[in-house]
């Protein structure tokens, strides 16, 4: 089965408040749901249209897992903290296998 990826890049953050309360709810949030972190916010290069800014891949064990966790109360409350903290480009994206 493939697994399912959370890509998130962050375009920009207007409020770093929102996010840190978002972090704090966030990562257990993952956690229960299966994700293991792979990358946060390391050193990024950007090509083409890309914007060189804080980056988070996130594993799980099936796509629909990684829907299932999105969609968990836990993560919505996250989502309630960061609300208009930060502009990114989430996405969900299935593996190849």
């Amino acid at each position: 089965m493939p697994k399912g990826y959370w890509v998130s890049a962050y375009r920009t953050i207007s409020d770093p408040e929102k996010l840190a309360a978002y972090n704090k709810l966030a990562g257990p949030a993952v956690e229960a749901g299966g994700g293991r972190l792979l990358a946060r916010g390391g050193r990024v290069v950007a090509h083409d249209a890309g914007i060189a800014e804080r980056t988070v891949l996130i594993e799980f064990d099936s796509f629909e897992q990684a829907v299932a966790a999105h969609e968990s109360a836990a993560y919505q409350e996250a989502l309630v903290a960061l609300s208009d903290g930060v502009e990114r480009d989430f996405r969900i994206v299935e593996g190849i296998d």
